[in-house]
């Protein structure tokens, strides 16, 4: 009778199994976490960005009110009392649209007639918060600067 010995593989033999495609469950979370963490500083820089961009459209807008007012004195005669005088159908008027009257923030901006200094008139963008003062985005913008 024959002996027949039973082949066993040698462990120094084995490969390993190749891996399949994909990812574990570990390197989904880790990917999340990270474009979480990318999210919130981008997103947190991109914020003050467009209220910056806010607050330069209210300087843009008070030098345009500025020329809608010396194109009003010069069709008149004299500078109108209020803001609001630009919408109206005097002269060649009206010289200024309802929306124009408010900041991009939706605040009025500020008249005065006379000005200070003695400028025929002042017009004052009071910035984000509304109110005379303020750093950065409330930061106020006259016409004369």
């Amino acid at each position: 009778m024959r002996n027949t010995i039973m082949k066993t593989r040698n462990p120094r033999n084995l490969r390993p199994l190749p891996r399949t495609a994909g990812f574990t469950l570990m390197e989904m979370i880790a990917v999340i976490v990270l474009l979480g963490i990318v999210i919130t500083i981008v997103g947190g820089g991109m914020m003050n960005t467009f209220g910056g961009g806010k607050w330069k459209a209210g300087t843009i807008q008070v030098k345009k009110l500025a020329g809608a007012v010396e194109q009003y004195q010069m069709a008149v005669g004299s500078y109108p009392n209020s803001l609001e005088d630009l919408t109206k159908r005097e002269g060649l008027g009206p010289y200024a649209k309802d929306t124009d009257l408010k900041d991009p923030f939706g605040h009025p901006f500020a008249y005065k007639k006379p000005g200070d200094a003695g400028r025929d008139f002042d017009i004052v963008f009071l910035g984000k918060d509304g109110k005379p003062g303020g750093d950065s985005t409330d930061k106020d913008y006259g016409s004369w600067e």
